[in-house]
C-alpha cells in the first residue's frame, strides 16, 4: 500500500498530543512518517511530541514562529516525503486499524482526496445525535459542493501543490474550500470510516452557539463567499490553555 505522510498541526496541545501519537504507534499499518507542525506553543507540546521518537522513528517536529491552521498544514505538506498525505488535528483519536483500512479504500477507489466521518463513541447521547446529523450533511454534500472536517482529511502532494495548498487568507471553513477546489480537478469522496474528535469546543462555546456559528458560516459562504479577515470569529487552539 501507498506510504503516508501524516501532518499534525498543534497549538498548546501538551494534554492531548500524546494520545494521537500513541494511536499512530499502535497502527497495524506502519508505512508512514509523522510531521508535527507546531504554531509556537507556550507549553510542552513540542517536547512531548519529540519524546515519541523511540515509538515513531519517522517523526519530526517543526516549530513555526507564526500561527495558523492553513499555514501549519501547508508547512507540513511542503515537508512531506510521500505522495499521500493525511492532515490531522492534535486532538483526534484513531482506531488501530484506521490507516490500514483507509489505505486499502484509497487504493481501491483510486482516490487522491477524501474525507472521514466523525465518531461519537464514548460521548453523551446528544453528541451522538449531533454527530449523526452532521455526518448525514457531509455525506450528502460530497456529491455537489463538498464539506469536510479538517481534523482528518486525506490528500496527495501533487493535488495539494496544484491547488496551491490551503488558502491561508481564509479564517473559517478553509477545509471546505480545500475539498471544493480539489473536487474540480480530481474525484472526491467520503470514506466509510470514522475518527474520534474531542468535543471541547462544543463544550466551551455551547451547543447552540456552535451550531449557529457553523450555520452562519455556511450561509455566508453560499451568499457572499469564503470567510476572510475574521468576518466570523473562530479561534485556533484550545481557549483555556491559551489563557493560562
Amino acid at each position: 500500500m501507498t506510504p503516508i505522510s501524516i501532518v499534525i498541526i498543534t497549538l498548546n496541545e501538551a494534554e492531548r498530543i500524546g494520545n494521537i501519537l500513541r494511536d499512530l504507534s499502535q497502527q497495524s499499518y506502519q508505512n508512514f512518517e509523522v510531521i508535527v507542525v507546531d504554531s509556537n506553543s507556550e507549553d510542552d507540546t513540542c517536547q512531548i511530541a519529540a519524546s515519541f521518537r523511540h515509538q515513531l522513528p519517522a517523526i519530526s517536529v517543526h516549530k513555526m514562529s507564526k500561527r495558523g491552521v492553513s499555514l501549519g498544514r501547508n508547512t507540513g505538506a511542503s515537508l512531506a516525503k510521500n505522495e499521500r498525505i493525511l492532515f490531522l488535528d492534535a486532538d483526534v483519536r484513531l482506531e488501530a486499524d484506521f490507516l490500514q483500512k483507509a489505505s486499502q479504500l484509497l487504493d481501491k477507489k483510486s482516490l487522491k482526496v477524501a474525507g472521514v466521518y466523525m465518531n461519537a463513541d464514548h460521548l453523551k447521547p446528544w453528541f451522538t445525535v449531533g454527530y449523526l446529523l452532521f455526518n448525514m450533511g457531509i455525506f450528502a454534500s460530497q456529491f455537489l459542493s463538498p464539506t469536510a472536517v479538517g481534523a482528518c482529511i486525506f490528500s496527495s502532494k501533487s493535488v495539494h501543490e496544484q491547488l496551491g495548498g490551503f488558502d491561508e487568507s481564509i479564517t473559517l471553513c478553509e477545509d471546505c474550500d480545500y475539498v471544493n477546489r480539489a473536487k474540480k480537478i480530481t474525484r472526491y469522496q467520503m470514506l466509510p470510516l470514522t475518527f474520534r474528535f474531542d468535543p471541547r469546543r462544543l463544550q466551551q462555546d455551547g451547543y447552540v452557539n456552535t451550531g449557529w456559528k457553523y450555520l452562519h458560516a455556511n450561509l455566508y459562504r453560499f451568499f457572499v463567499g469564503e470567510i476572510r479577515d475574521n468576518k466570523i470569529r473562530y479561534q485556533f487552539g484550545h481557549y483555556h490553555t491559551q489563557k493560562k
